[in-house]
């Protein structure tokens, strides 16, 4: 069975044009999307997906969903199980895993007005519901009121089919947030206007917020109006304005005993409500339903249309093209149809001719979801890159979790870091990358903070001076949560992301400064235990396994381990991306990881509180093709297959976790398509094989990737050959691809099997690239790890040792002191052999003798060197603990 992956690249092709330079033939690809695939709650740790149904455009400022009763989703407002529609709002996020937006929800109802119109609901079913890219449908209560939703970029068109009636009405709770509000108003202007604004935000209870302005139009007059404000209704009232403390909203009322259809479009801004305005006009200047729905799926289908499989089952199609639709949500358009937009400076801007994006959910989206745009839109993704800058410019700082014009500084790390370098390392090239350079660089090395406190590095003053943050720091954004080695680990990869950045445009020193903190990761891996764990404030590591039984308190934080934030030991020790080889070689070789790896993968979806891979959740994401470095590429194509297989569906609850602004949804994609962006900051591409007999993409300057499968949907690579250019083929036994392929063109024709083939690309040659330039030659250990017990005037042994990641040989030097221990010896040296770079690499070690002579706790630390090498090995510390 044989597929190819062609890539064509014409001649004379500008490296500068970022557009495609040939149409791709407009198949309706959007027809195959679910929008209600992760509308619905699975069994897994995160239990809901948190997408949305309802009708939006990629992305698109405007996102007009349906949030449901009693169990309004966070982010997407909307759950499969409820049977009951609180309104239409205008904003949603797709898969966050707290909750914001849901503005303006908006519901229609018949009849007389209810007491308390905010809390108002109406019944439906999903049976007379459906909804594809740009457009929802649904039957609200009985007799039925058919609401019909379409959305531009930055406007909705809404077509309300009433039952006959004289009391047809619209519910505008314009402080029905998700979040509830800081201050809101609304106006009822003429015969047929609604206009308002609500100040809302606090994502993940940050102190992040933002006021979205609405305009509403109606083609009919209205027949009566009014407002509500604490509780009270007031027929005939224009105006109200409501707070935290009270609730305000308006009506507006039809007659429908003639004329049934009522069509309202709306349109949004954070500027200005006359930038609403002008946005309703610019985009959808009629009053045409079905229009403006053909525009948004020809607006779909043209992006849906960038990557083109054949020779799947119907599902099989459905699921990746819904996969895909979810990866092109967010980041969103956060400029009007002038270029003028809120900064995070509090002043309005203008984008001179771009468009300006936010919500970018950092930390999720850098590992698979950014590469994913860069490879098939280039342009949209270098506005969404200087849109970082700008924030940068505004504020002070890159964001860290950029939502609306605010950053809410969620999650660890630094992760606009390796959005800008993964970026830039796809090609991407229309944003100034000089200013992302230096926004990157002083968020590296210079500790402060930005609006509402948020800093870009919290704890950047100790990763600096020791090379890594103590267990017991608290997220800025999730108090009680400790971080410490889960932000060393996101650091070290910020790091390199930087280095490849500083080295792409010329900047060597501050290159070679960032390639060897990227190396920092080193300093948490424990030789004791073979793998990483946080260190605590002495220097010592945790007493006993790597990932102890989570205690009840880390249940009741969801979290499964004291220094890692969503994750625990287990989980992240995989997360070295720019550093396998070190990594693997630290665990003993390739054939100790791969046995991890295999004890990690034999039970999945476990979430945080066991010591198994955790599909749903972003560390995990790279970490079935790892096996690609481990030297068993046969086993990273089966884990790849069956978490893709028997993780996600065509089913409400198709996704193993929140899909966080696309992130699983892109991983889906590469899964597909059999390859994967694993080191931030590069385009290498790392392989599995793909699920299609035939997949096309079509890339910036008018190249083409085309993959053919004979045969699928075999799992097992057995051989290939690569062309690069018009090169004749080569056989090809490694299981990545290079940097740069993807400008430079080629041909990759592998043969499947339905058996593994252990042999192919299972050398240590043939390994992905990992870059251990700045690595230190091994890592020092102590047996017992982290305490050791003993009485007074009893002499305990522990063992010194070090373990090395390098084939080379090393003379290592060791002193351990302290005070109130006698240790003997104090010093010596100790020789690692060289050996080949595919043996196991050496561990050596000597005996120590401890003696106290009184009780208590004193610790005895033990310091590393090696001869002319400018890194040194970290020091570990254990504590003894003396009884009487």
């Amino acid at each position: 069975m044989v597929f190819a992956v062609v890539w064509n690249s014409p001649s004379g092709a500008n490296p500068a044009d970022e557009k495609p330079t040939s149409t791709p033939p407009q198949a309706d690809l959007a027809g195959l999307v679910d929008p209600f695939v992760g509308t619905g709650v699975g069994a897994v740790a995160t239990n809901e997906v948190g997408t949305f149904p309802g009708a939006d455009l990629p992305f698109g400022m405007v996102q007009w969903s349906p949030d449901t009763a009693p169990d309004r989703v966070q982010g997407g407002g909307y759950n499969y199980g409820d049977t009951r529609i609180s309104g239409f709002s205008l904003t949603h996020l797709s898969g966050a895993g707290c909750s914001v937006f849901g503005d303006v929800p908006i519901l229609p109802t018949t009849g007389a007005l209810p007491q308390h119109p905010g809390y108002a609901t109406e019944s439906f079913s999903h049976r007379t519901e459906s909804a594809s890219p740009g457009r929802y449908q649904v039957n609200l209560g009985s007799p039925a009121t058919t609401v019909r939703l379409s959305a531009t970029t930055r406007t909705g068109i809404g077509q309300i089919e009433f039952p006959p009636t004289s009391s047809a009405n619209l519910l505008f709770k314009v402080s029905g947030s998700t979040n509830g509000l800081h201050a809101s108003s609304v106006q009822i202007r003429g015969a047929n206007e609604v206009t308002g604004s609500v100040t809302t935000g606090y994502f993940c209870g940050s102190l992040s917020a933002y006021t979205l302005h609405f305009v509403a139009l109606f083609n009919r007059p209205f027949k009566r109006h009014g407002v509500w404000a604490h509780s009270r209704l007031d027929p005939g009232t224009s105006t109200c304005s409501g707070s935290y403390e009270a609730a305000c909203g308006a009506w507006v009322s039809f007659d429908t005993t003639k004329s049934r259809v009522v069509t309202m479009k709306i349109g949004v801004s954070y500027v200005s409500m006359t930038n609403a305005m002008s946005n309703l006009h610019a985009e959808d200047p009629g009053w045409n339903l079905s229009s403006i729905q053909q525009r948004a799926t020809d607006s779909w289908n043209a992006m849906l249309n960038r990557i083109q499989v054949r020779g799947g089952s119907p599902t099989q199609e459905q699921i990746f093209y819904t996969a895909l639709y979810h990866s092109l949500l967010d980041p969103s358009v956060f400029s009007d149809d002038n270029r003028q937009y809120q900064g995070f400076d509090g002043r309005v801007h203008n984008t001179h001719g771009r468009v300006q994006y936010t919500n970018f959910s950092e930390w999720d989206i850098y590992r698979s979801e950014i590469p994913l745009l860069a490879m098939i839109d280039p342009s949209q993704v270098s506005d969404m890159v200087q849109s970082l800058v700008n924030d940068a410019s505004q504020s002070g700082w890159l964001p860290k979790w950029a939502i609306a014009d605010s950053d809410a500084g969620t999650m660890n790390g630094d992760s606009a870091d390796p959005i800008i370098a993964d970026a830039y390392a796809f090609g991407v090239r229309g944003f100034d990358a000089s200013a992302a350079l230096k926004a990157m660089l002083k968020g590296a090395n210079q500790p402060g903070a930005g609006p509402h406190f948020v800093q870009e590095r919290q704890d950047l003053a100790e990763y600096k001076q020791v090379g890594y943050v103590q267990q017991h720091v608290e997220d800025q954004a999730s108090l009680g949560v400790t971080i410490g080695a889960s932000e060393t680990l996101e650091y070290a990869i910020d790091d390199f992301a930087v280095a490849q950045m500083a080295r792409d445009l010329g900047d060597q020193t501050d290159y070679r400064t960032m390639m060897a903190r990227a190396q920092n990761w080193q300093n948490l891996f424990n030789p004791a235990t073979g793998y990483v764990q946080a260190r605590l404030v002495g220097e010592n590591f945790p007493t006993g396994p790597a990932f102890p039984t989570p205690t009840a308190a880390l249940v009741g934080e969801n979290q499964g381990q004291e220094g890692f934030e969503e994750g625990n030991a287990i989980q992240y020790t995989w997360s070295v991306p720019q550093d396998l080889a070190s990594l693997f070689a630290l665990m003993g070789g390739d054939a100790a990881a791969t046995s991890n790896l295999n004890s990690f993968f034999s039970q999945l979806s476990t979430g945080p509180f066991r010591p198994y891979d955790w599909p749903g959740n972003e560390p995990s994401l790279w970490t079935p093709w790892e096996y690609d470095y481990s030297g068993a590429p046969w086993r990273a194509q089966q884990e790849v297959r069956t978490i893709a297989d028997d993780l996600y569906s065509l089913t409400p609850a198709g996704a193993p976790g929140n899909d966080d602004l696309g992130v699983l949804a892109s991983w889906y994609v590469w899964a597909a398509l059999g390859v994967y962006p694993l080191t931030p900051g590069t385009s290498n591409l790392v392989l599995v094989s793909p699920m299609f007999p035939s997949t096309t993409t079509h890339l910036a300057k008018g190249k083409i990737l085309t993959v053919t499968a004979l045969g699928s949907p075999a799992m097992y690579v057995s051989s290939a050959n690569v062309s690069f250019g018009s090169n004749q083929p080569q056989a090809w036994n490694q299981p990545w691809l290079p940097a740069g392929i993807l400008q430079t063109g080629g041909v990759v024709a592998f043969t499947l099997g339905t058996t593994a083939d252990a042999a192919w690309g299972a050398s240590t040659e043939s390994a992905p690239p990992s870059y251990s330039q700045f690595a230190v030659p091994a890592v020092g250990y102590t047996l017992p790890s982290g305490t050791v017990q003993t009485q007074v005037n009893k002499t305990a042994a522990i063992t010194v040792g070090v373990q090395s990641d390098q084939p080379g040989s090393a003379t290592v030097l060791w002193r351990a002191s302290s005070s109130g221990v006698q240790v003997v010896p104090s010093s010596g040296q100790l020789v690692l052999p060289a050996t080949s770079s595919t043996a196991p690499y050496p561990r050596v070690s000597t005996t120590l003798q401890l003696t106290t002579s009184s009780s208590g706790t004193r610790d005895v630390r033990v310091e590393f060197s090696v001869p002319g090498n400018s890194r040194p090995i970290p020091s570990i510390t254990l504590e003894v603990s003396t009884n009487g």
